[in-house]
């Protein structure tokens, strides 16, 4: 089976794989939406940055993907207390999926078979841990989109129909991406996304050269081109796994908090997840970067990330909102 694509060899995006870096070093930031063009590497960064993170270790043949035998849910049926690790999950929701592909359900096999009434986990189940992937997102059904809002609210996947009651972890990193042309986003999903990003297709010809010669060594010539970037990928790796551990330790000044509240007041952001994440993504920033506090050079750096996607319509002002945050930036921090 050939290997994802590395990280490291994707030309440009620089703010999407930015974007992504932040939430593998801090899960809690609450996923990346990813809009723009087709064609332009969104699916290939998210299969990218899993396949460069280290293993997880999971239960064998735990479904949710638990960390422990303790943890491992009773409707599991599982006896073994033995340990293995397994790549971190990425797992698709793909448009037009039924509620019971991404719940889980009654298992009809055993139940016809055995009589038994056991419940067959979903995609839910199989991206605890790891990163929920929706391509098109804009697009999903509304019943689906509802469904995501309430696991990405609690962390966890309650099931309570045809005689079951189940409930598992369902903590993941969510990654939505979409073409804005085929639709918009639900106002209530899009508030659920830590960070959103745009992307676009490369204008200048070097640059598109260039991808095409890296995408053609990795498909004609896959070894050699994995073998090249294999110790980039491994440096961005140690990056991550260094900035999870220094997260706790990254000084928060007041000046800092007082930043963060004023630029979006000043941007009128709706409620205060915006702050919430703005601060999170900020130290996120600070711990990639091996910085032991917090200052304005990384709040400037990831404001517009955090917070394009949570601001009111300004039908007047046709920059677009990557451009507002600019700009109120530059007026609230200088």
């Amino acid at each position: 089976m050939t290997q994802p694509f590395p990280f490291s060899a994707i030309v440009g995006q620089d703010e999407m794989k930015t974007a992504m870096i932040l939430t593998a070093v801090d899960p809690g930031i609450g996923g990346v939406l990813v809009f723009g063009d087709r064609g332009t590497g969104k699916s290939t960064a998210v299969r990218a940055l899993a396949a460069l993170l280290p293993p997880i270790r999971v239960v064998v043949g735990c479904p949710v993907n638990s960390e422990s035998p303790a943890k491992v849910p009773a409707w599991a049926g599982i006896e073994t207390k033995k340990m293995h690790e397994v790549p971190t999950p990425v797992v698709d929701l793909p448009l037009g999926v039924t509620e019971d592909r991404v719940t889980g359900a009654l298992d009809i096999e055993k139940a016809l078979t055995r009589g038994e009434k056991a419940f067959q986990a979903g995609l839910l189940a199989r991206a605890n841990r790891g990163y929920l992937y929706i391509d098109e997102v804009n697009l999903l059904e509304d019943h689906i989109v509802d469904l995501l809002l309430d696991v990405a609210a609690s962390g966890e996947n309650v099931v309570e129909r045809e005689g079951l009651s189940v409930r598992h972890p369902a903590r993941f990193v969510l990654v939505g991406s979409g073409n804005p042309e085929e639709g918009e986003l639900r106002p209530q999903l899009l508030d659920r996304f830590g960070l959103s990003v745009e992307v676009t297709s490369p204008k200048d010809i070097e640059t598109r050269i260039e991808v095409i010669r890296r995408r053609d060594a990795y498909e004609n010539d896959n070894s050699a081109f994995m073998l090249r970037w294999q110790a980039e990928d491994a440096a961005i790796r140690e990056r991550i796994l260094a900035g999870r551990k220094a997260l706790k330790s990254i000084k928060t000044p007041d000046q800092t908090l007082r930043d963060v509240a004023e630029l979006c007041l000043a941007l009128g952001a709706d409620g205060l997840r915006g702050e919430l994440t703005l601060l999170k993504a900020a130290r996120a920033f600070a711990a990639w970067r091996d910085d032991t506090a917090l200052g304005r050079d990384h709040v400037r750096a990831v404001a517009p990330m955090a917070l394009r996607h949570r601001l009111r319509r300004d039908p007047l002002d046709e920059a677009g909102s990557g451009a507002r945050v600019g700009r109120v930036v530059e007026e609230v921090l200088g």
